[in-house]
């Protein structure tokens, strides 16, 4: 009877290969999923996963008549490169096919037709991995770490492939990591067919993603996502991509609208006022505003109608912390203010150069006004390392509806809300300082609200404060009726060390009526 050869490097080459565009494609999907349907579903990337090897090591088990050990490097070789192919092909389905969440029969299928479509390039790995590991016993434990360290460094290039290129051509680049692993398990077959197949494929598949990363970074790839959260995306005028968001930049229609605002009052003159700004996305979902401004601090008369800027009423000539800039709307919030100084903390270093550097001559460089510092890093930790005292620290509406690779339910700036977090804040204030945190908020459902509350209550009793009541102050603002589900309007908590005064009260009273 004939046996199978003892695997050779090119054996052990082609698994890493192979596993290490699996574990780039598994955790990819994690950023694509968060875009094209909602975060809580980017966790059925891993599903699929699972699911797709699985079952491919099932068909090896089940079906033994087709995977003799004779014909192993044959099998290797031919389930990398059907891997590699089915893998894009999937991806291009995956993008046509518009997801609907909702408890219908198109949603129900939508996401039926997603989990099959895009498992089928993991059944092919899972053969692949399958065969490896159970044709050749004798060395098991060496294809096992090379499994493993492939796996390992698929998760480290990922995070390199996405800071260099976009989303859908980092799915390019994983089919040619495992076309080159199907040329490399060729080599010990010397299966000249396959090989061809496969050479032809990474020549055309590299050609394709050098195109398409150039036409990226010219705003204009052949290769986009087009149905996102169920709606057709209209085409963004700026994309970047990274490990753990998706920017996008929208022009507004039209040369100049009314201001956006998260809470603004409704004694606000919208009507005569006007400003052109541009709307800036993580994930399609999360938004923030980027706005014109060119050094005249009259035309940010709206950020002195917002519910989120209370607190620049009570402490003037301060020294401001903004915790997530975003499009730096709570940075011009305090040069609106005429505040001494603002540091601005955003952990998403693609943000501050979306709106300092790619668009900064719309916003006005920021970063070059002798007031304004931006920190690319995790607020908790910065501020925790930190001596420097600050008179307002601001959390303004900075959650992210994003997955991360940490986990789907991650949200990034999940850590800002414990008491732990909270009493690091409240020590890096100056005597007389205040912590200022907004949220959305819903009429039937004020939860976060009274979270909020909770947790300031129990930091304060926790820092020896016996009665926090003097040291909060809450404020909300329902401008109109929502329609869609969406939040009735925002809620504001104000927090010090200190009690506040009466000349504290009153004033936050008197701006609230007027």
């Amino acid at each position: 009877m004939k046996t199978v050869s003892a695997p050779k490097t090119n054996t052990f080459v082609g698994l890493f290969l192979t596993t290490l565009s699996t574990l780039m494609y598994e955790i990819l999907l994690t950023r694509i999923f968060s875009v094209t349907m909602w975060y809580h579903f980017a966790f059925m990337s891993i599903s699929i996963a699972m699911f797709g090897m699985t079952l491919g090591a099932l068909i090896v088990y089940i079906f033994p008549v087709y995977f003799k050990k004779e014909k192993a490097h044959s099998l290797l070789s031919l389930s990398s490169l059907i891997f590699s192919l089915s893998a894009v092909v999937s991806f291009l389905i995956h993008i046509k096919i518009p997801f609907y969440f909702e408890l219908t029969l198109r949603g129900i299928l939508s996401i039926v037709v997603t989990y099959i479509v895009v498992s089928i390039p993991f059944i092919f790995s899972g053969i692949c991995v399958c065969i490896a590991l159970t044709k050749f016993p004798r060395y098991v434990s060496k294809l096992y770490a090379a499994d493993l360290a492939g796996a390992a460094f698929g998760c480290i290039l990922l995070i390199y492939t996405l800071g260099y290129t976009d989303g859908p051509t980092s799915v390019i680049i994983v089919a040619i990591f495992a076309c080159l692993g199907s040329i490399f398990f060729s080599l010990d077959n010397f299966n000249s067919k396959i090989m061809k197949i496969a050479v032809v494929c990474i020549v055309i598949l590299i050609s394709f993603a050098g195109v398409n990363t150039f036409l990226a970074r010219e705003q204009s790839p052949l290769l986009r996502l087009k149905w996102v959260k169920g709606k057709v995306e209209q085409k963004p005028v700026y994309v970047k991509w990274n490990s753990f968001s998706r920017i996008t930049v929208f022009d507004f229609p039209g040369s100049s609208w009314s201001p956006t605002g998260w809470g603004l009052s409704t004694t606000f003159p919208s009507s005569l006022y006007t400003v052109k700004q541009l709307a800036l996305l993580i994930d399609a979902d999360a938004g923030t505003v980027l706005t014109e401004f060119n050094g005249d601090l009259s035309k940010l008369k709206h950020l002195k109608y917002d519910i989120v800027n209370l607190v620049h009423y009570l402490r003037h000539n301060a020294d401001v912390l903004v915790i997530g800039t975003g499009g730096g709307r709570d940075i011009l919030s305090a040069l609106a203010f005429n505040q001494k100084s603002v540091v601005g903390i955003e952990i998403n270093n693609d943000i501050i150069y979306a709106v300092n550097k790619k668009f900064g001559d719309f916003t006005g460089h920021l970063d070059r006004n002798p007031k304004v510092t931006f920190i690319n890093d995790e607020a908790r930790s910065y501020i925790a390392r930190q001596k420097r005292k600050y008179d307002i620290i601001q959390i303004s509406l900075i959650d992210t509806w994003a997955a991360t690779a940490a986990g789907a339910f991650v949200l990034t700036e999940n850590s800002l809300y414990t008491v732990e977090a909270w009493k690091t804040f409240l020590k890096h204030l100056k005597p007389n300082g205040i912590l200022t945190i907004s949220r959305w908020y819903f009429k039937d459902r004020p939860g976060e609200i009274y979270r909020l509350a909770s947790l300031a209550s129990a930091t304060l009793l926790q820092m020896g404060i016996k009665n926090p009541r003097d040291n909060i102050l809450i404020v909300k603002n329902l401008p109109k009726e929502q329609a869609g589900g969406g939040p009735d309007g925002v809620g504001t908590i104000i927090v010090s060390k200190d009690p506040f005064s009466g000349k504290d009260i009153t004033t936050i009273k008197k701006v609230v009526r007027d």
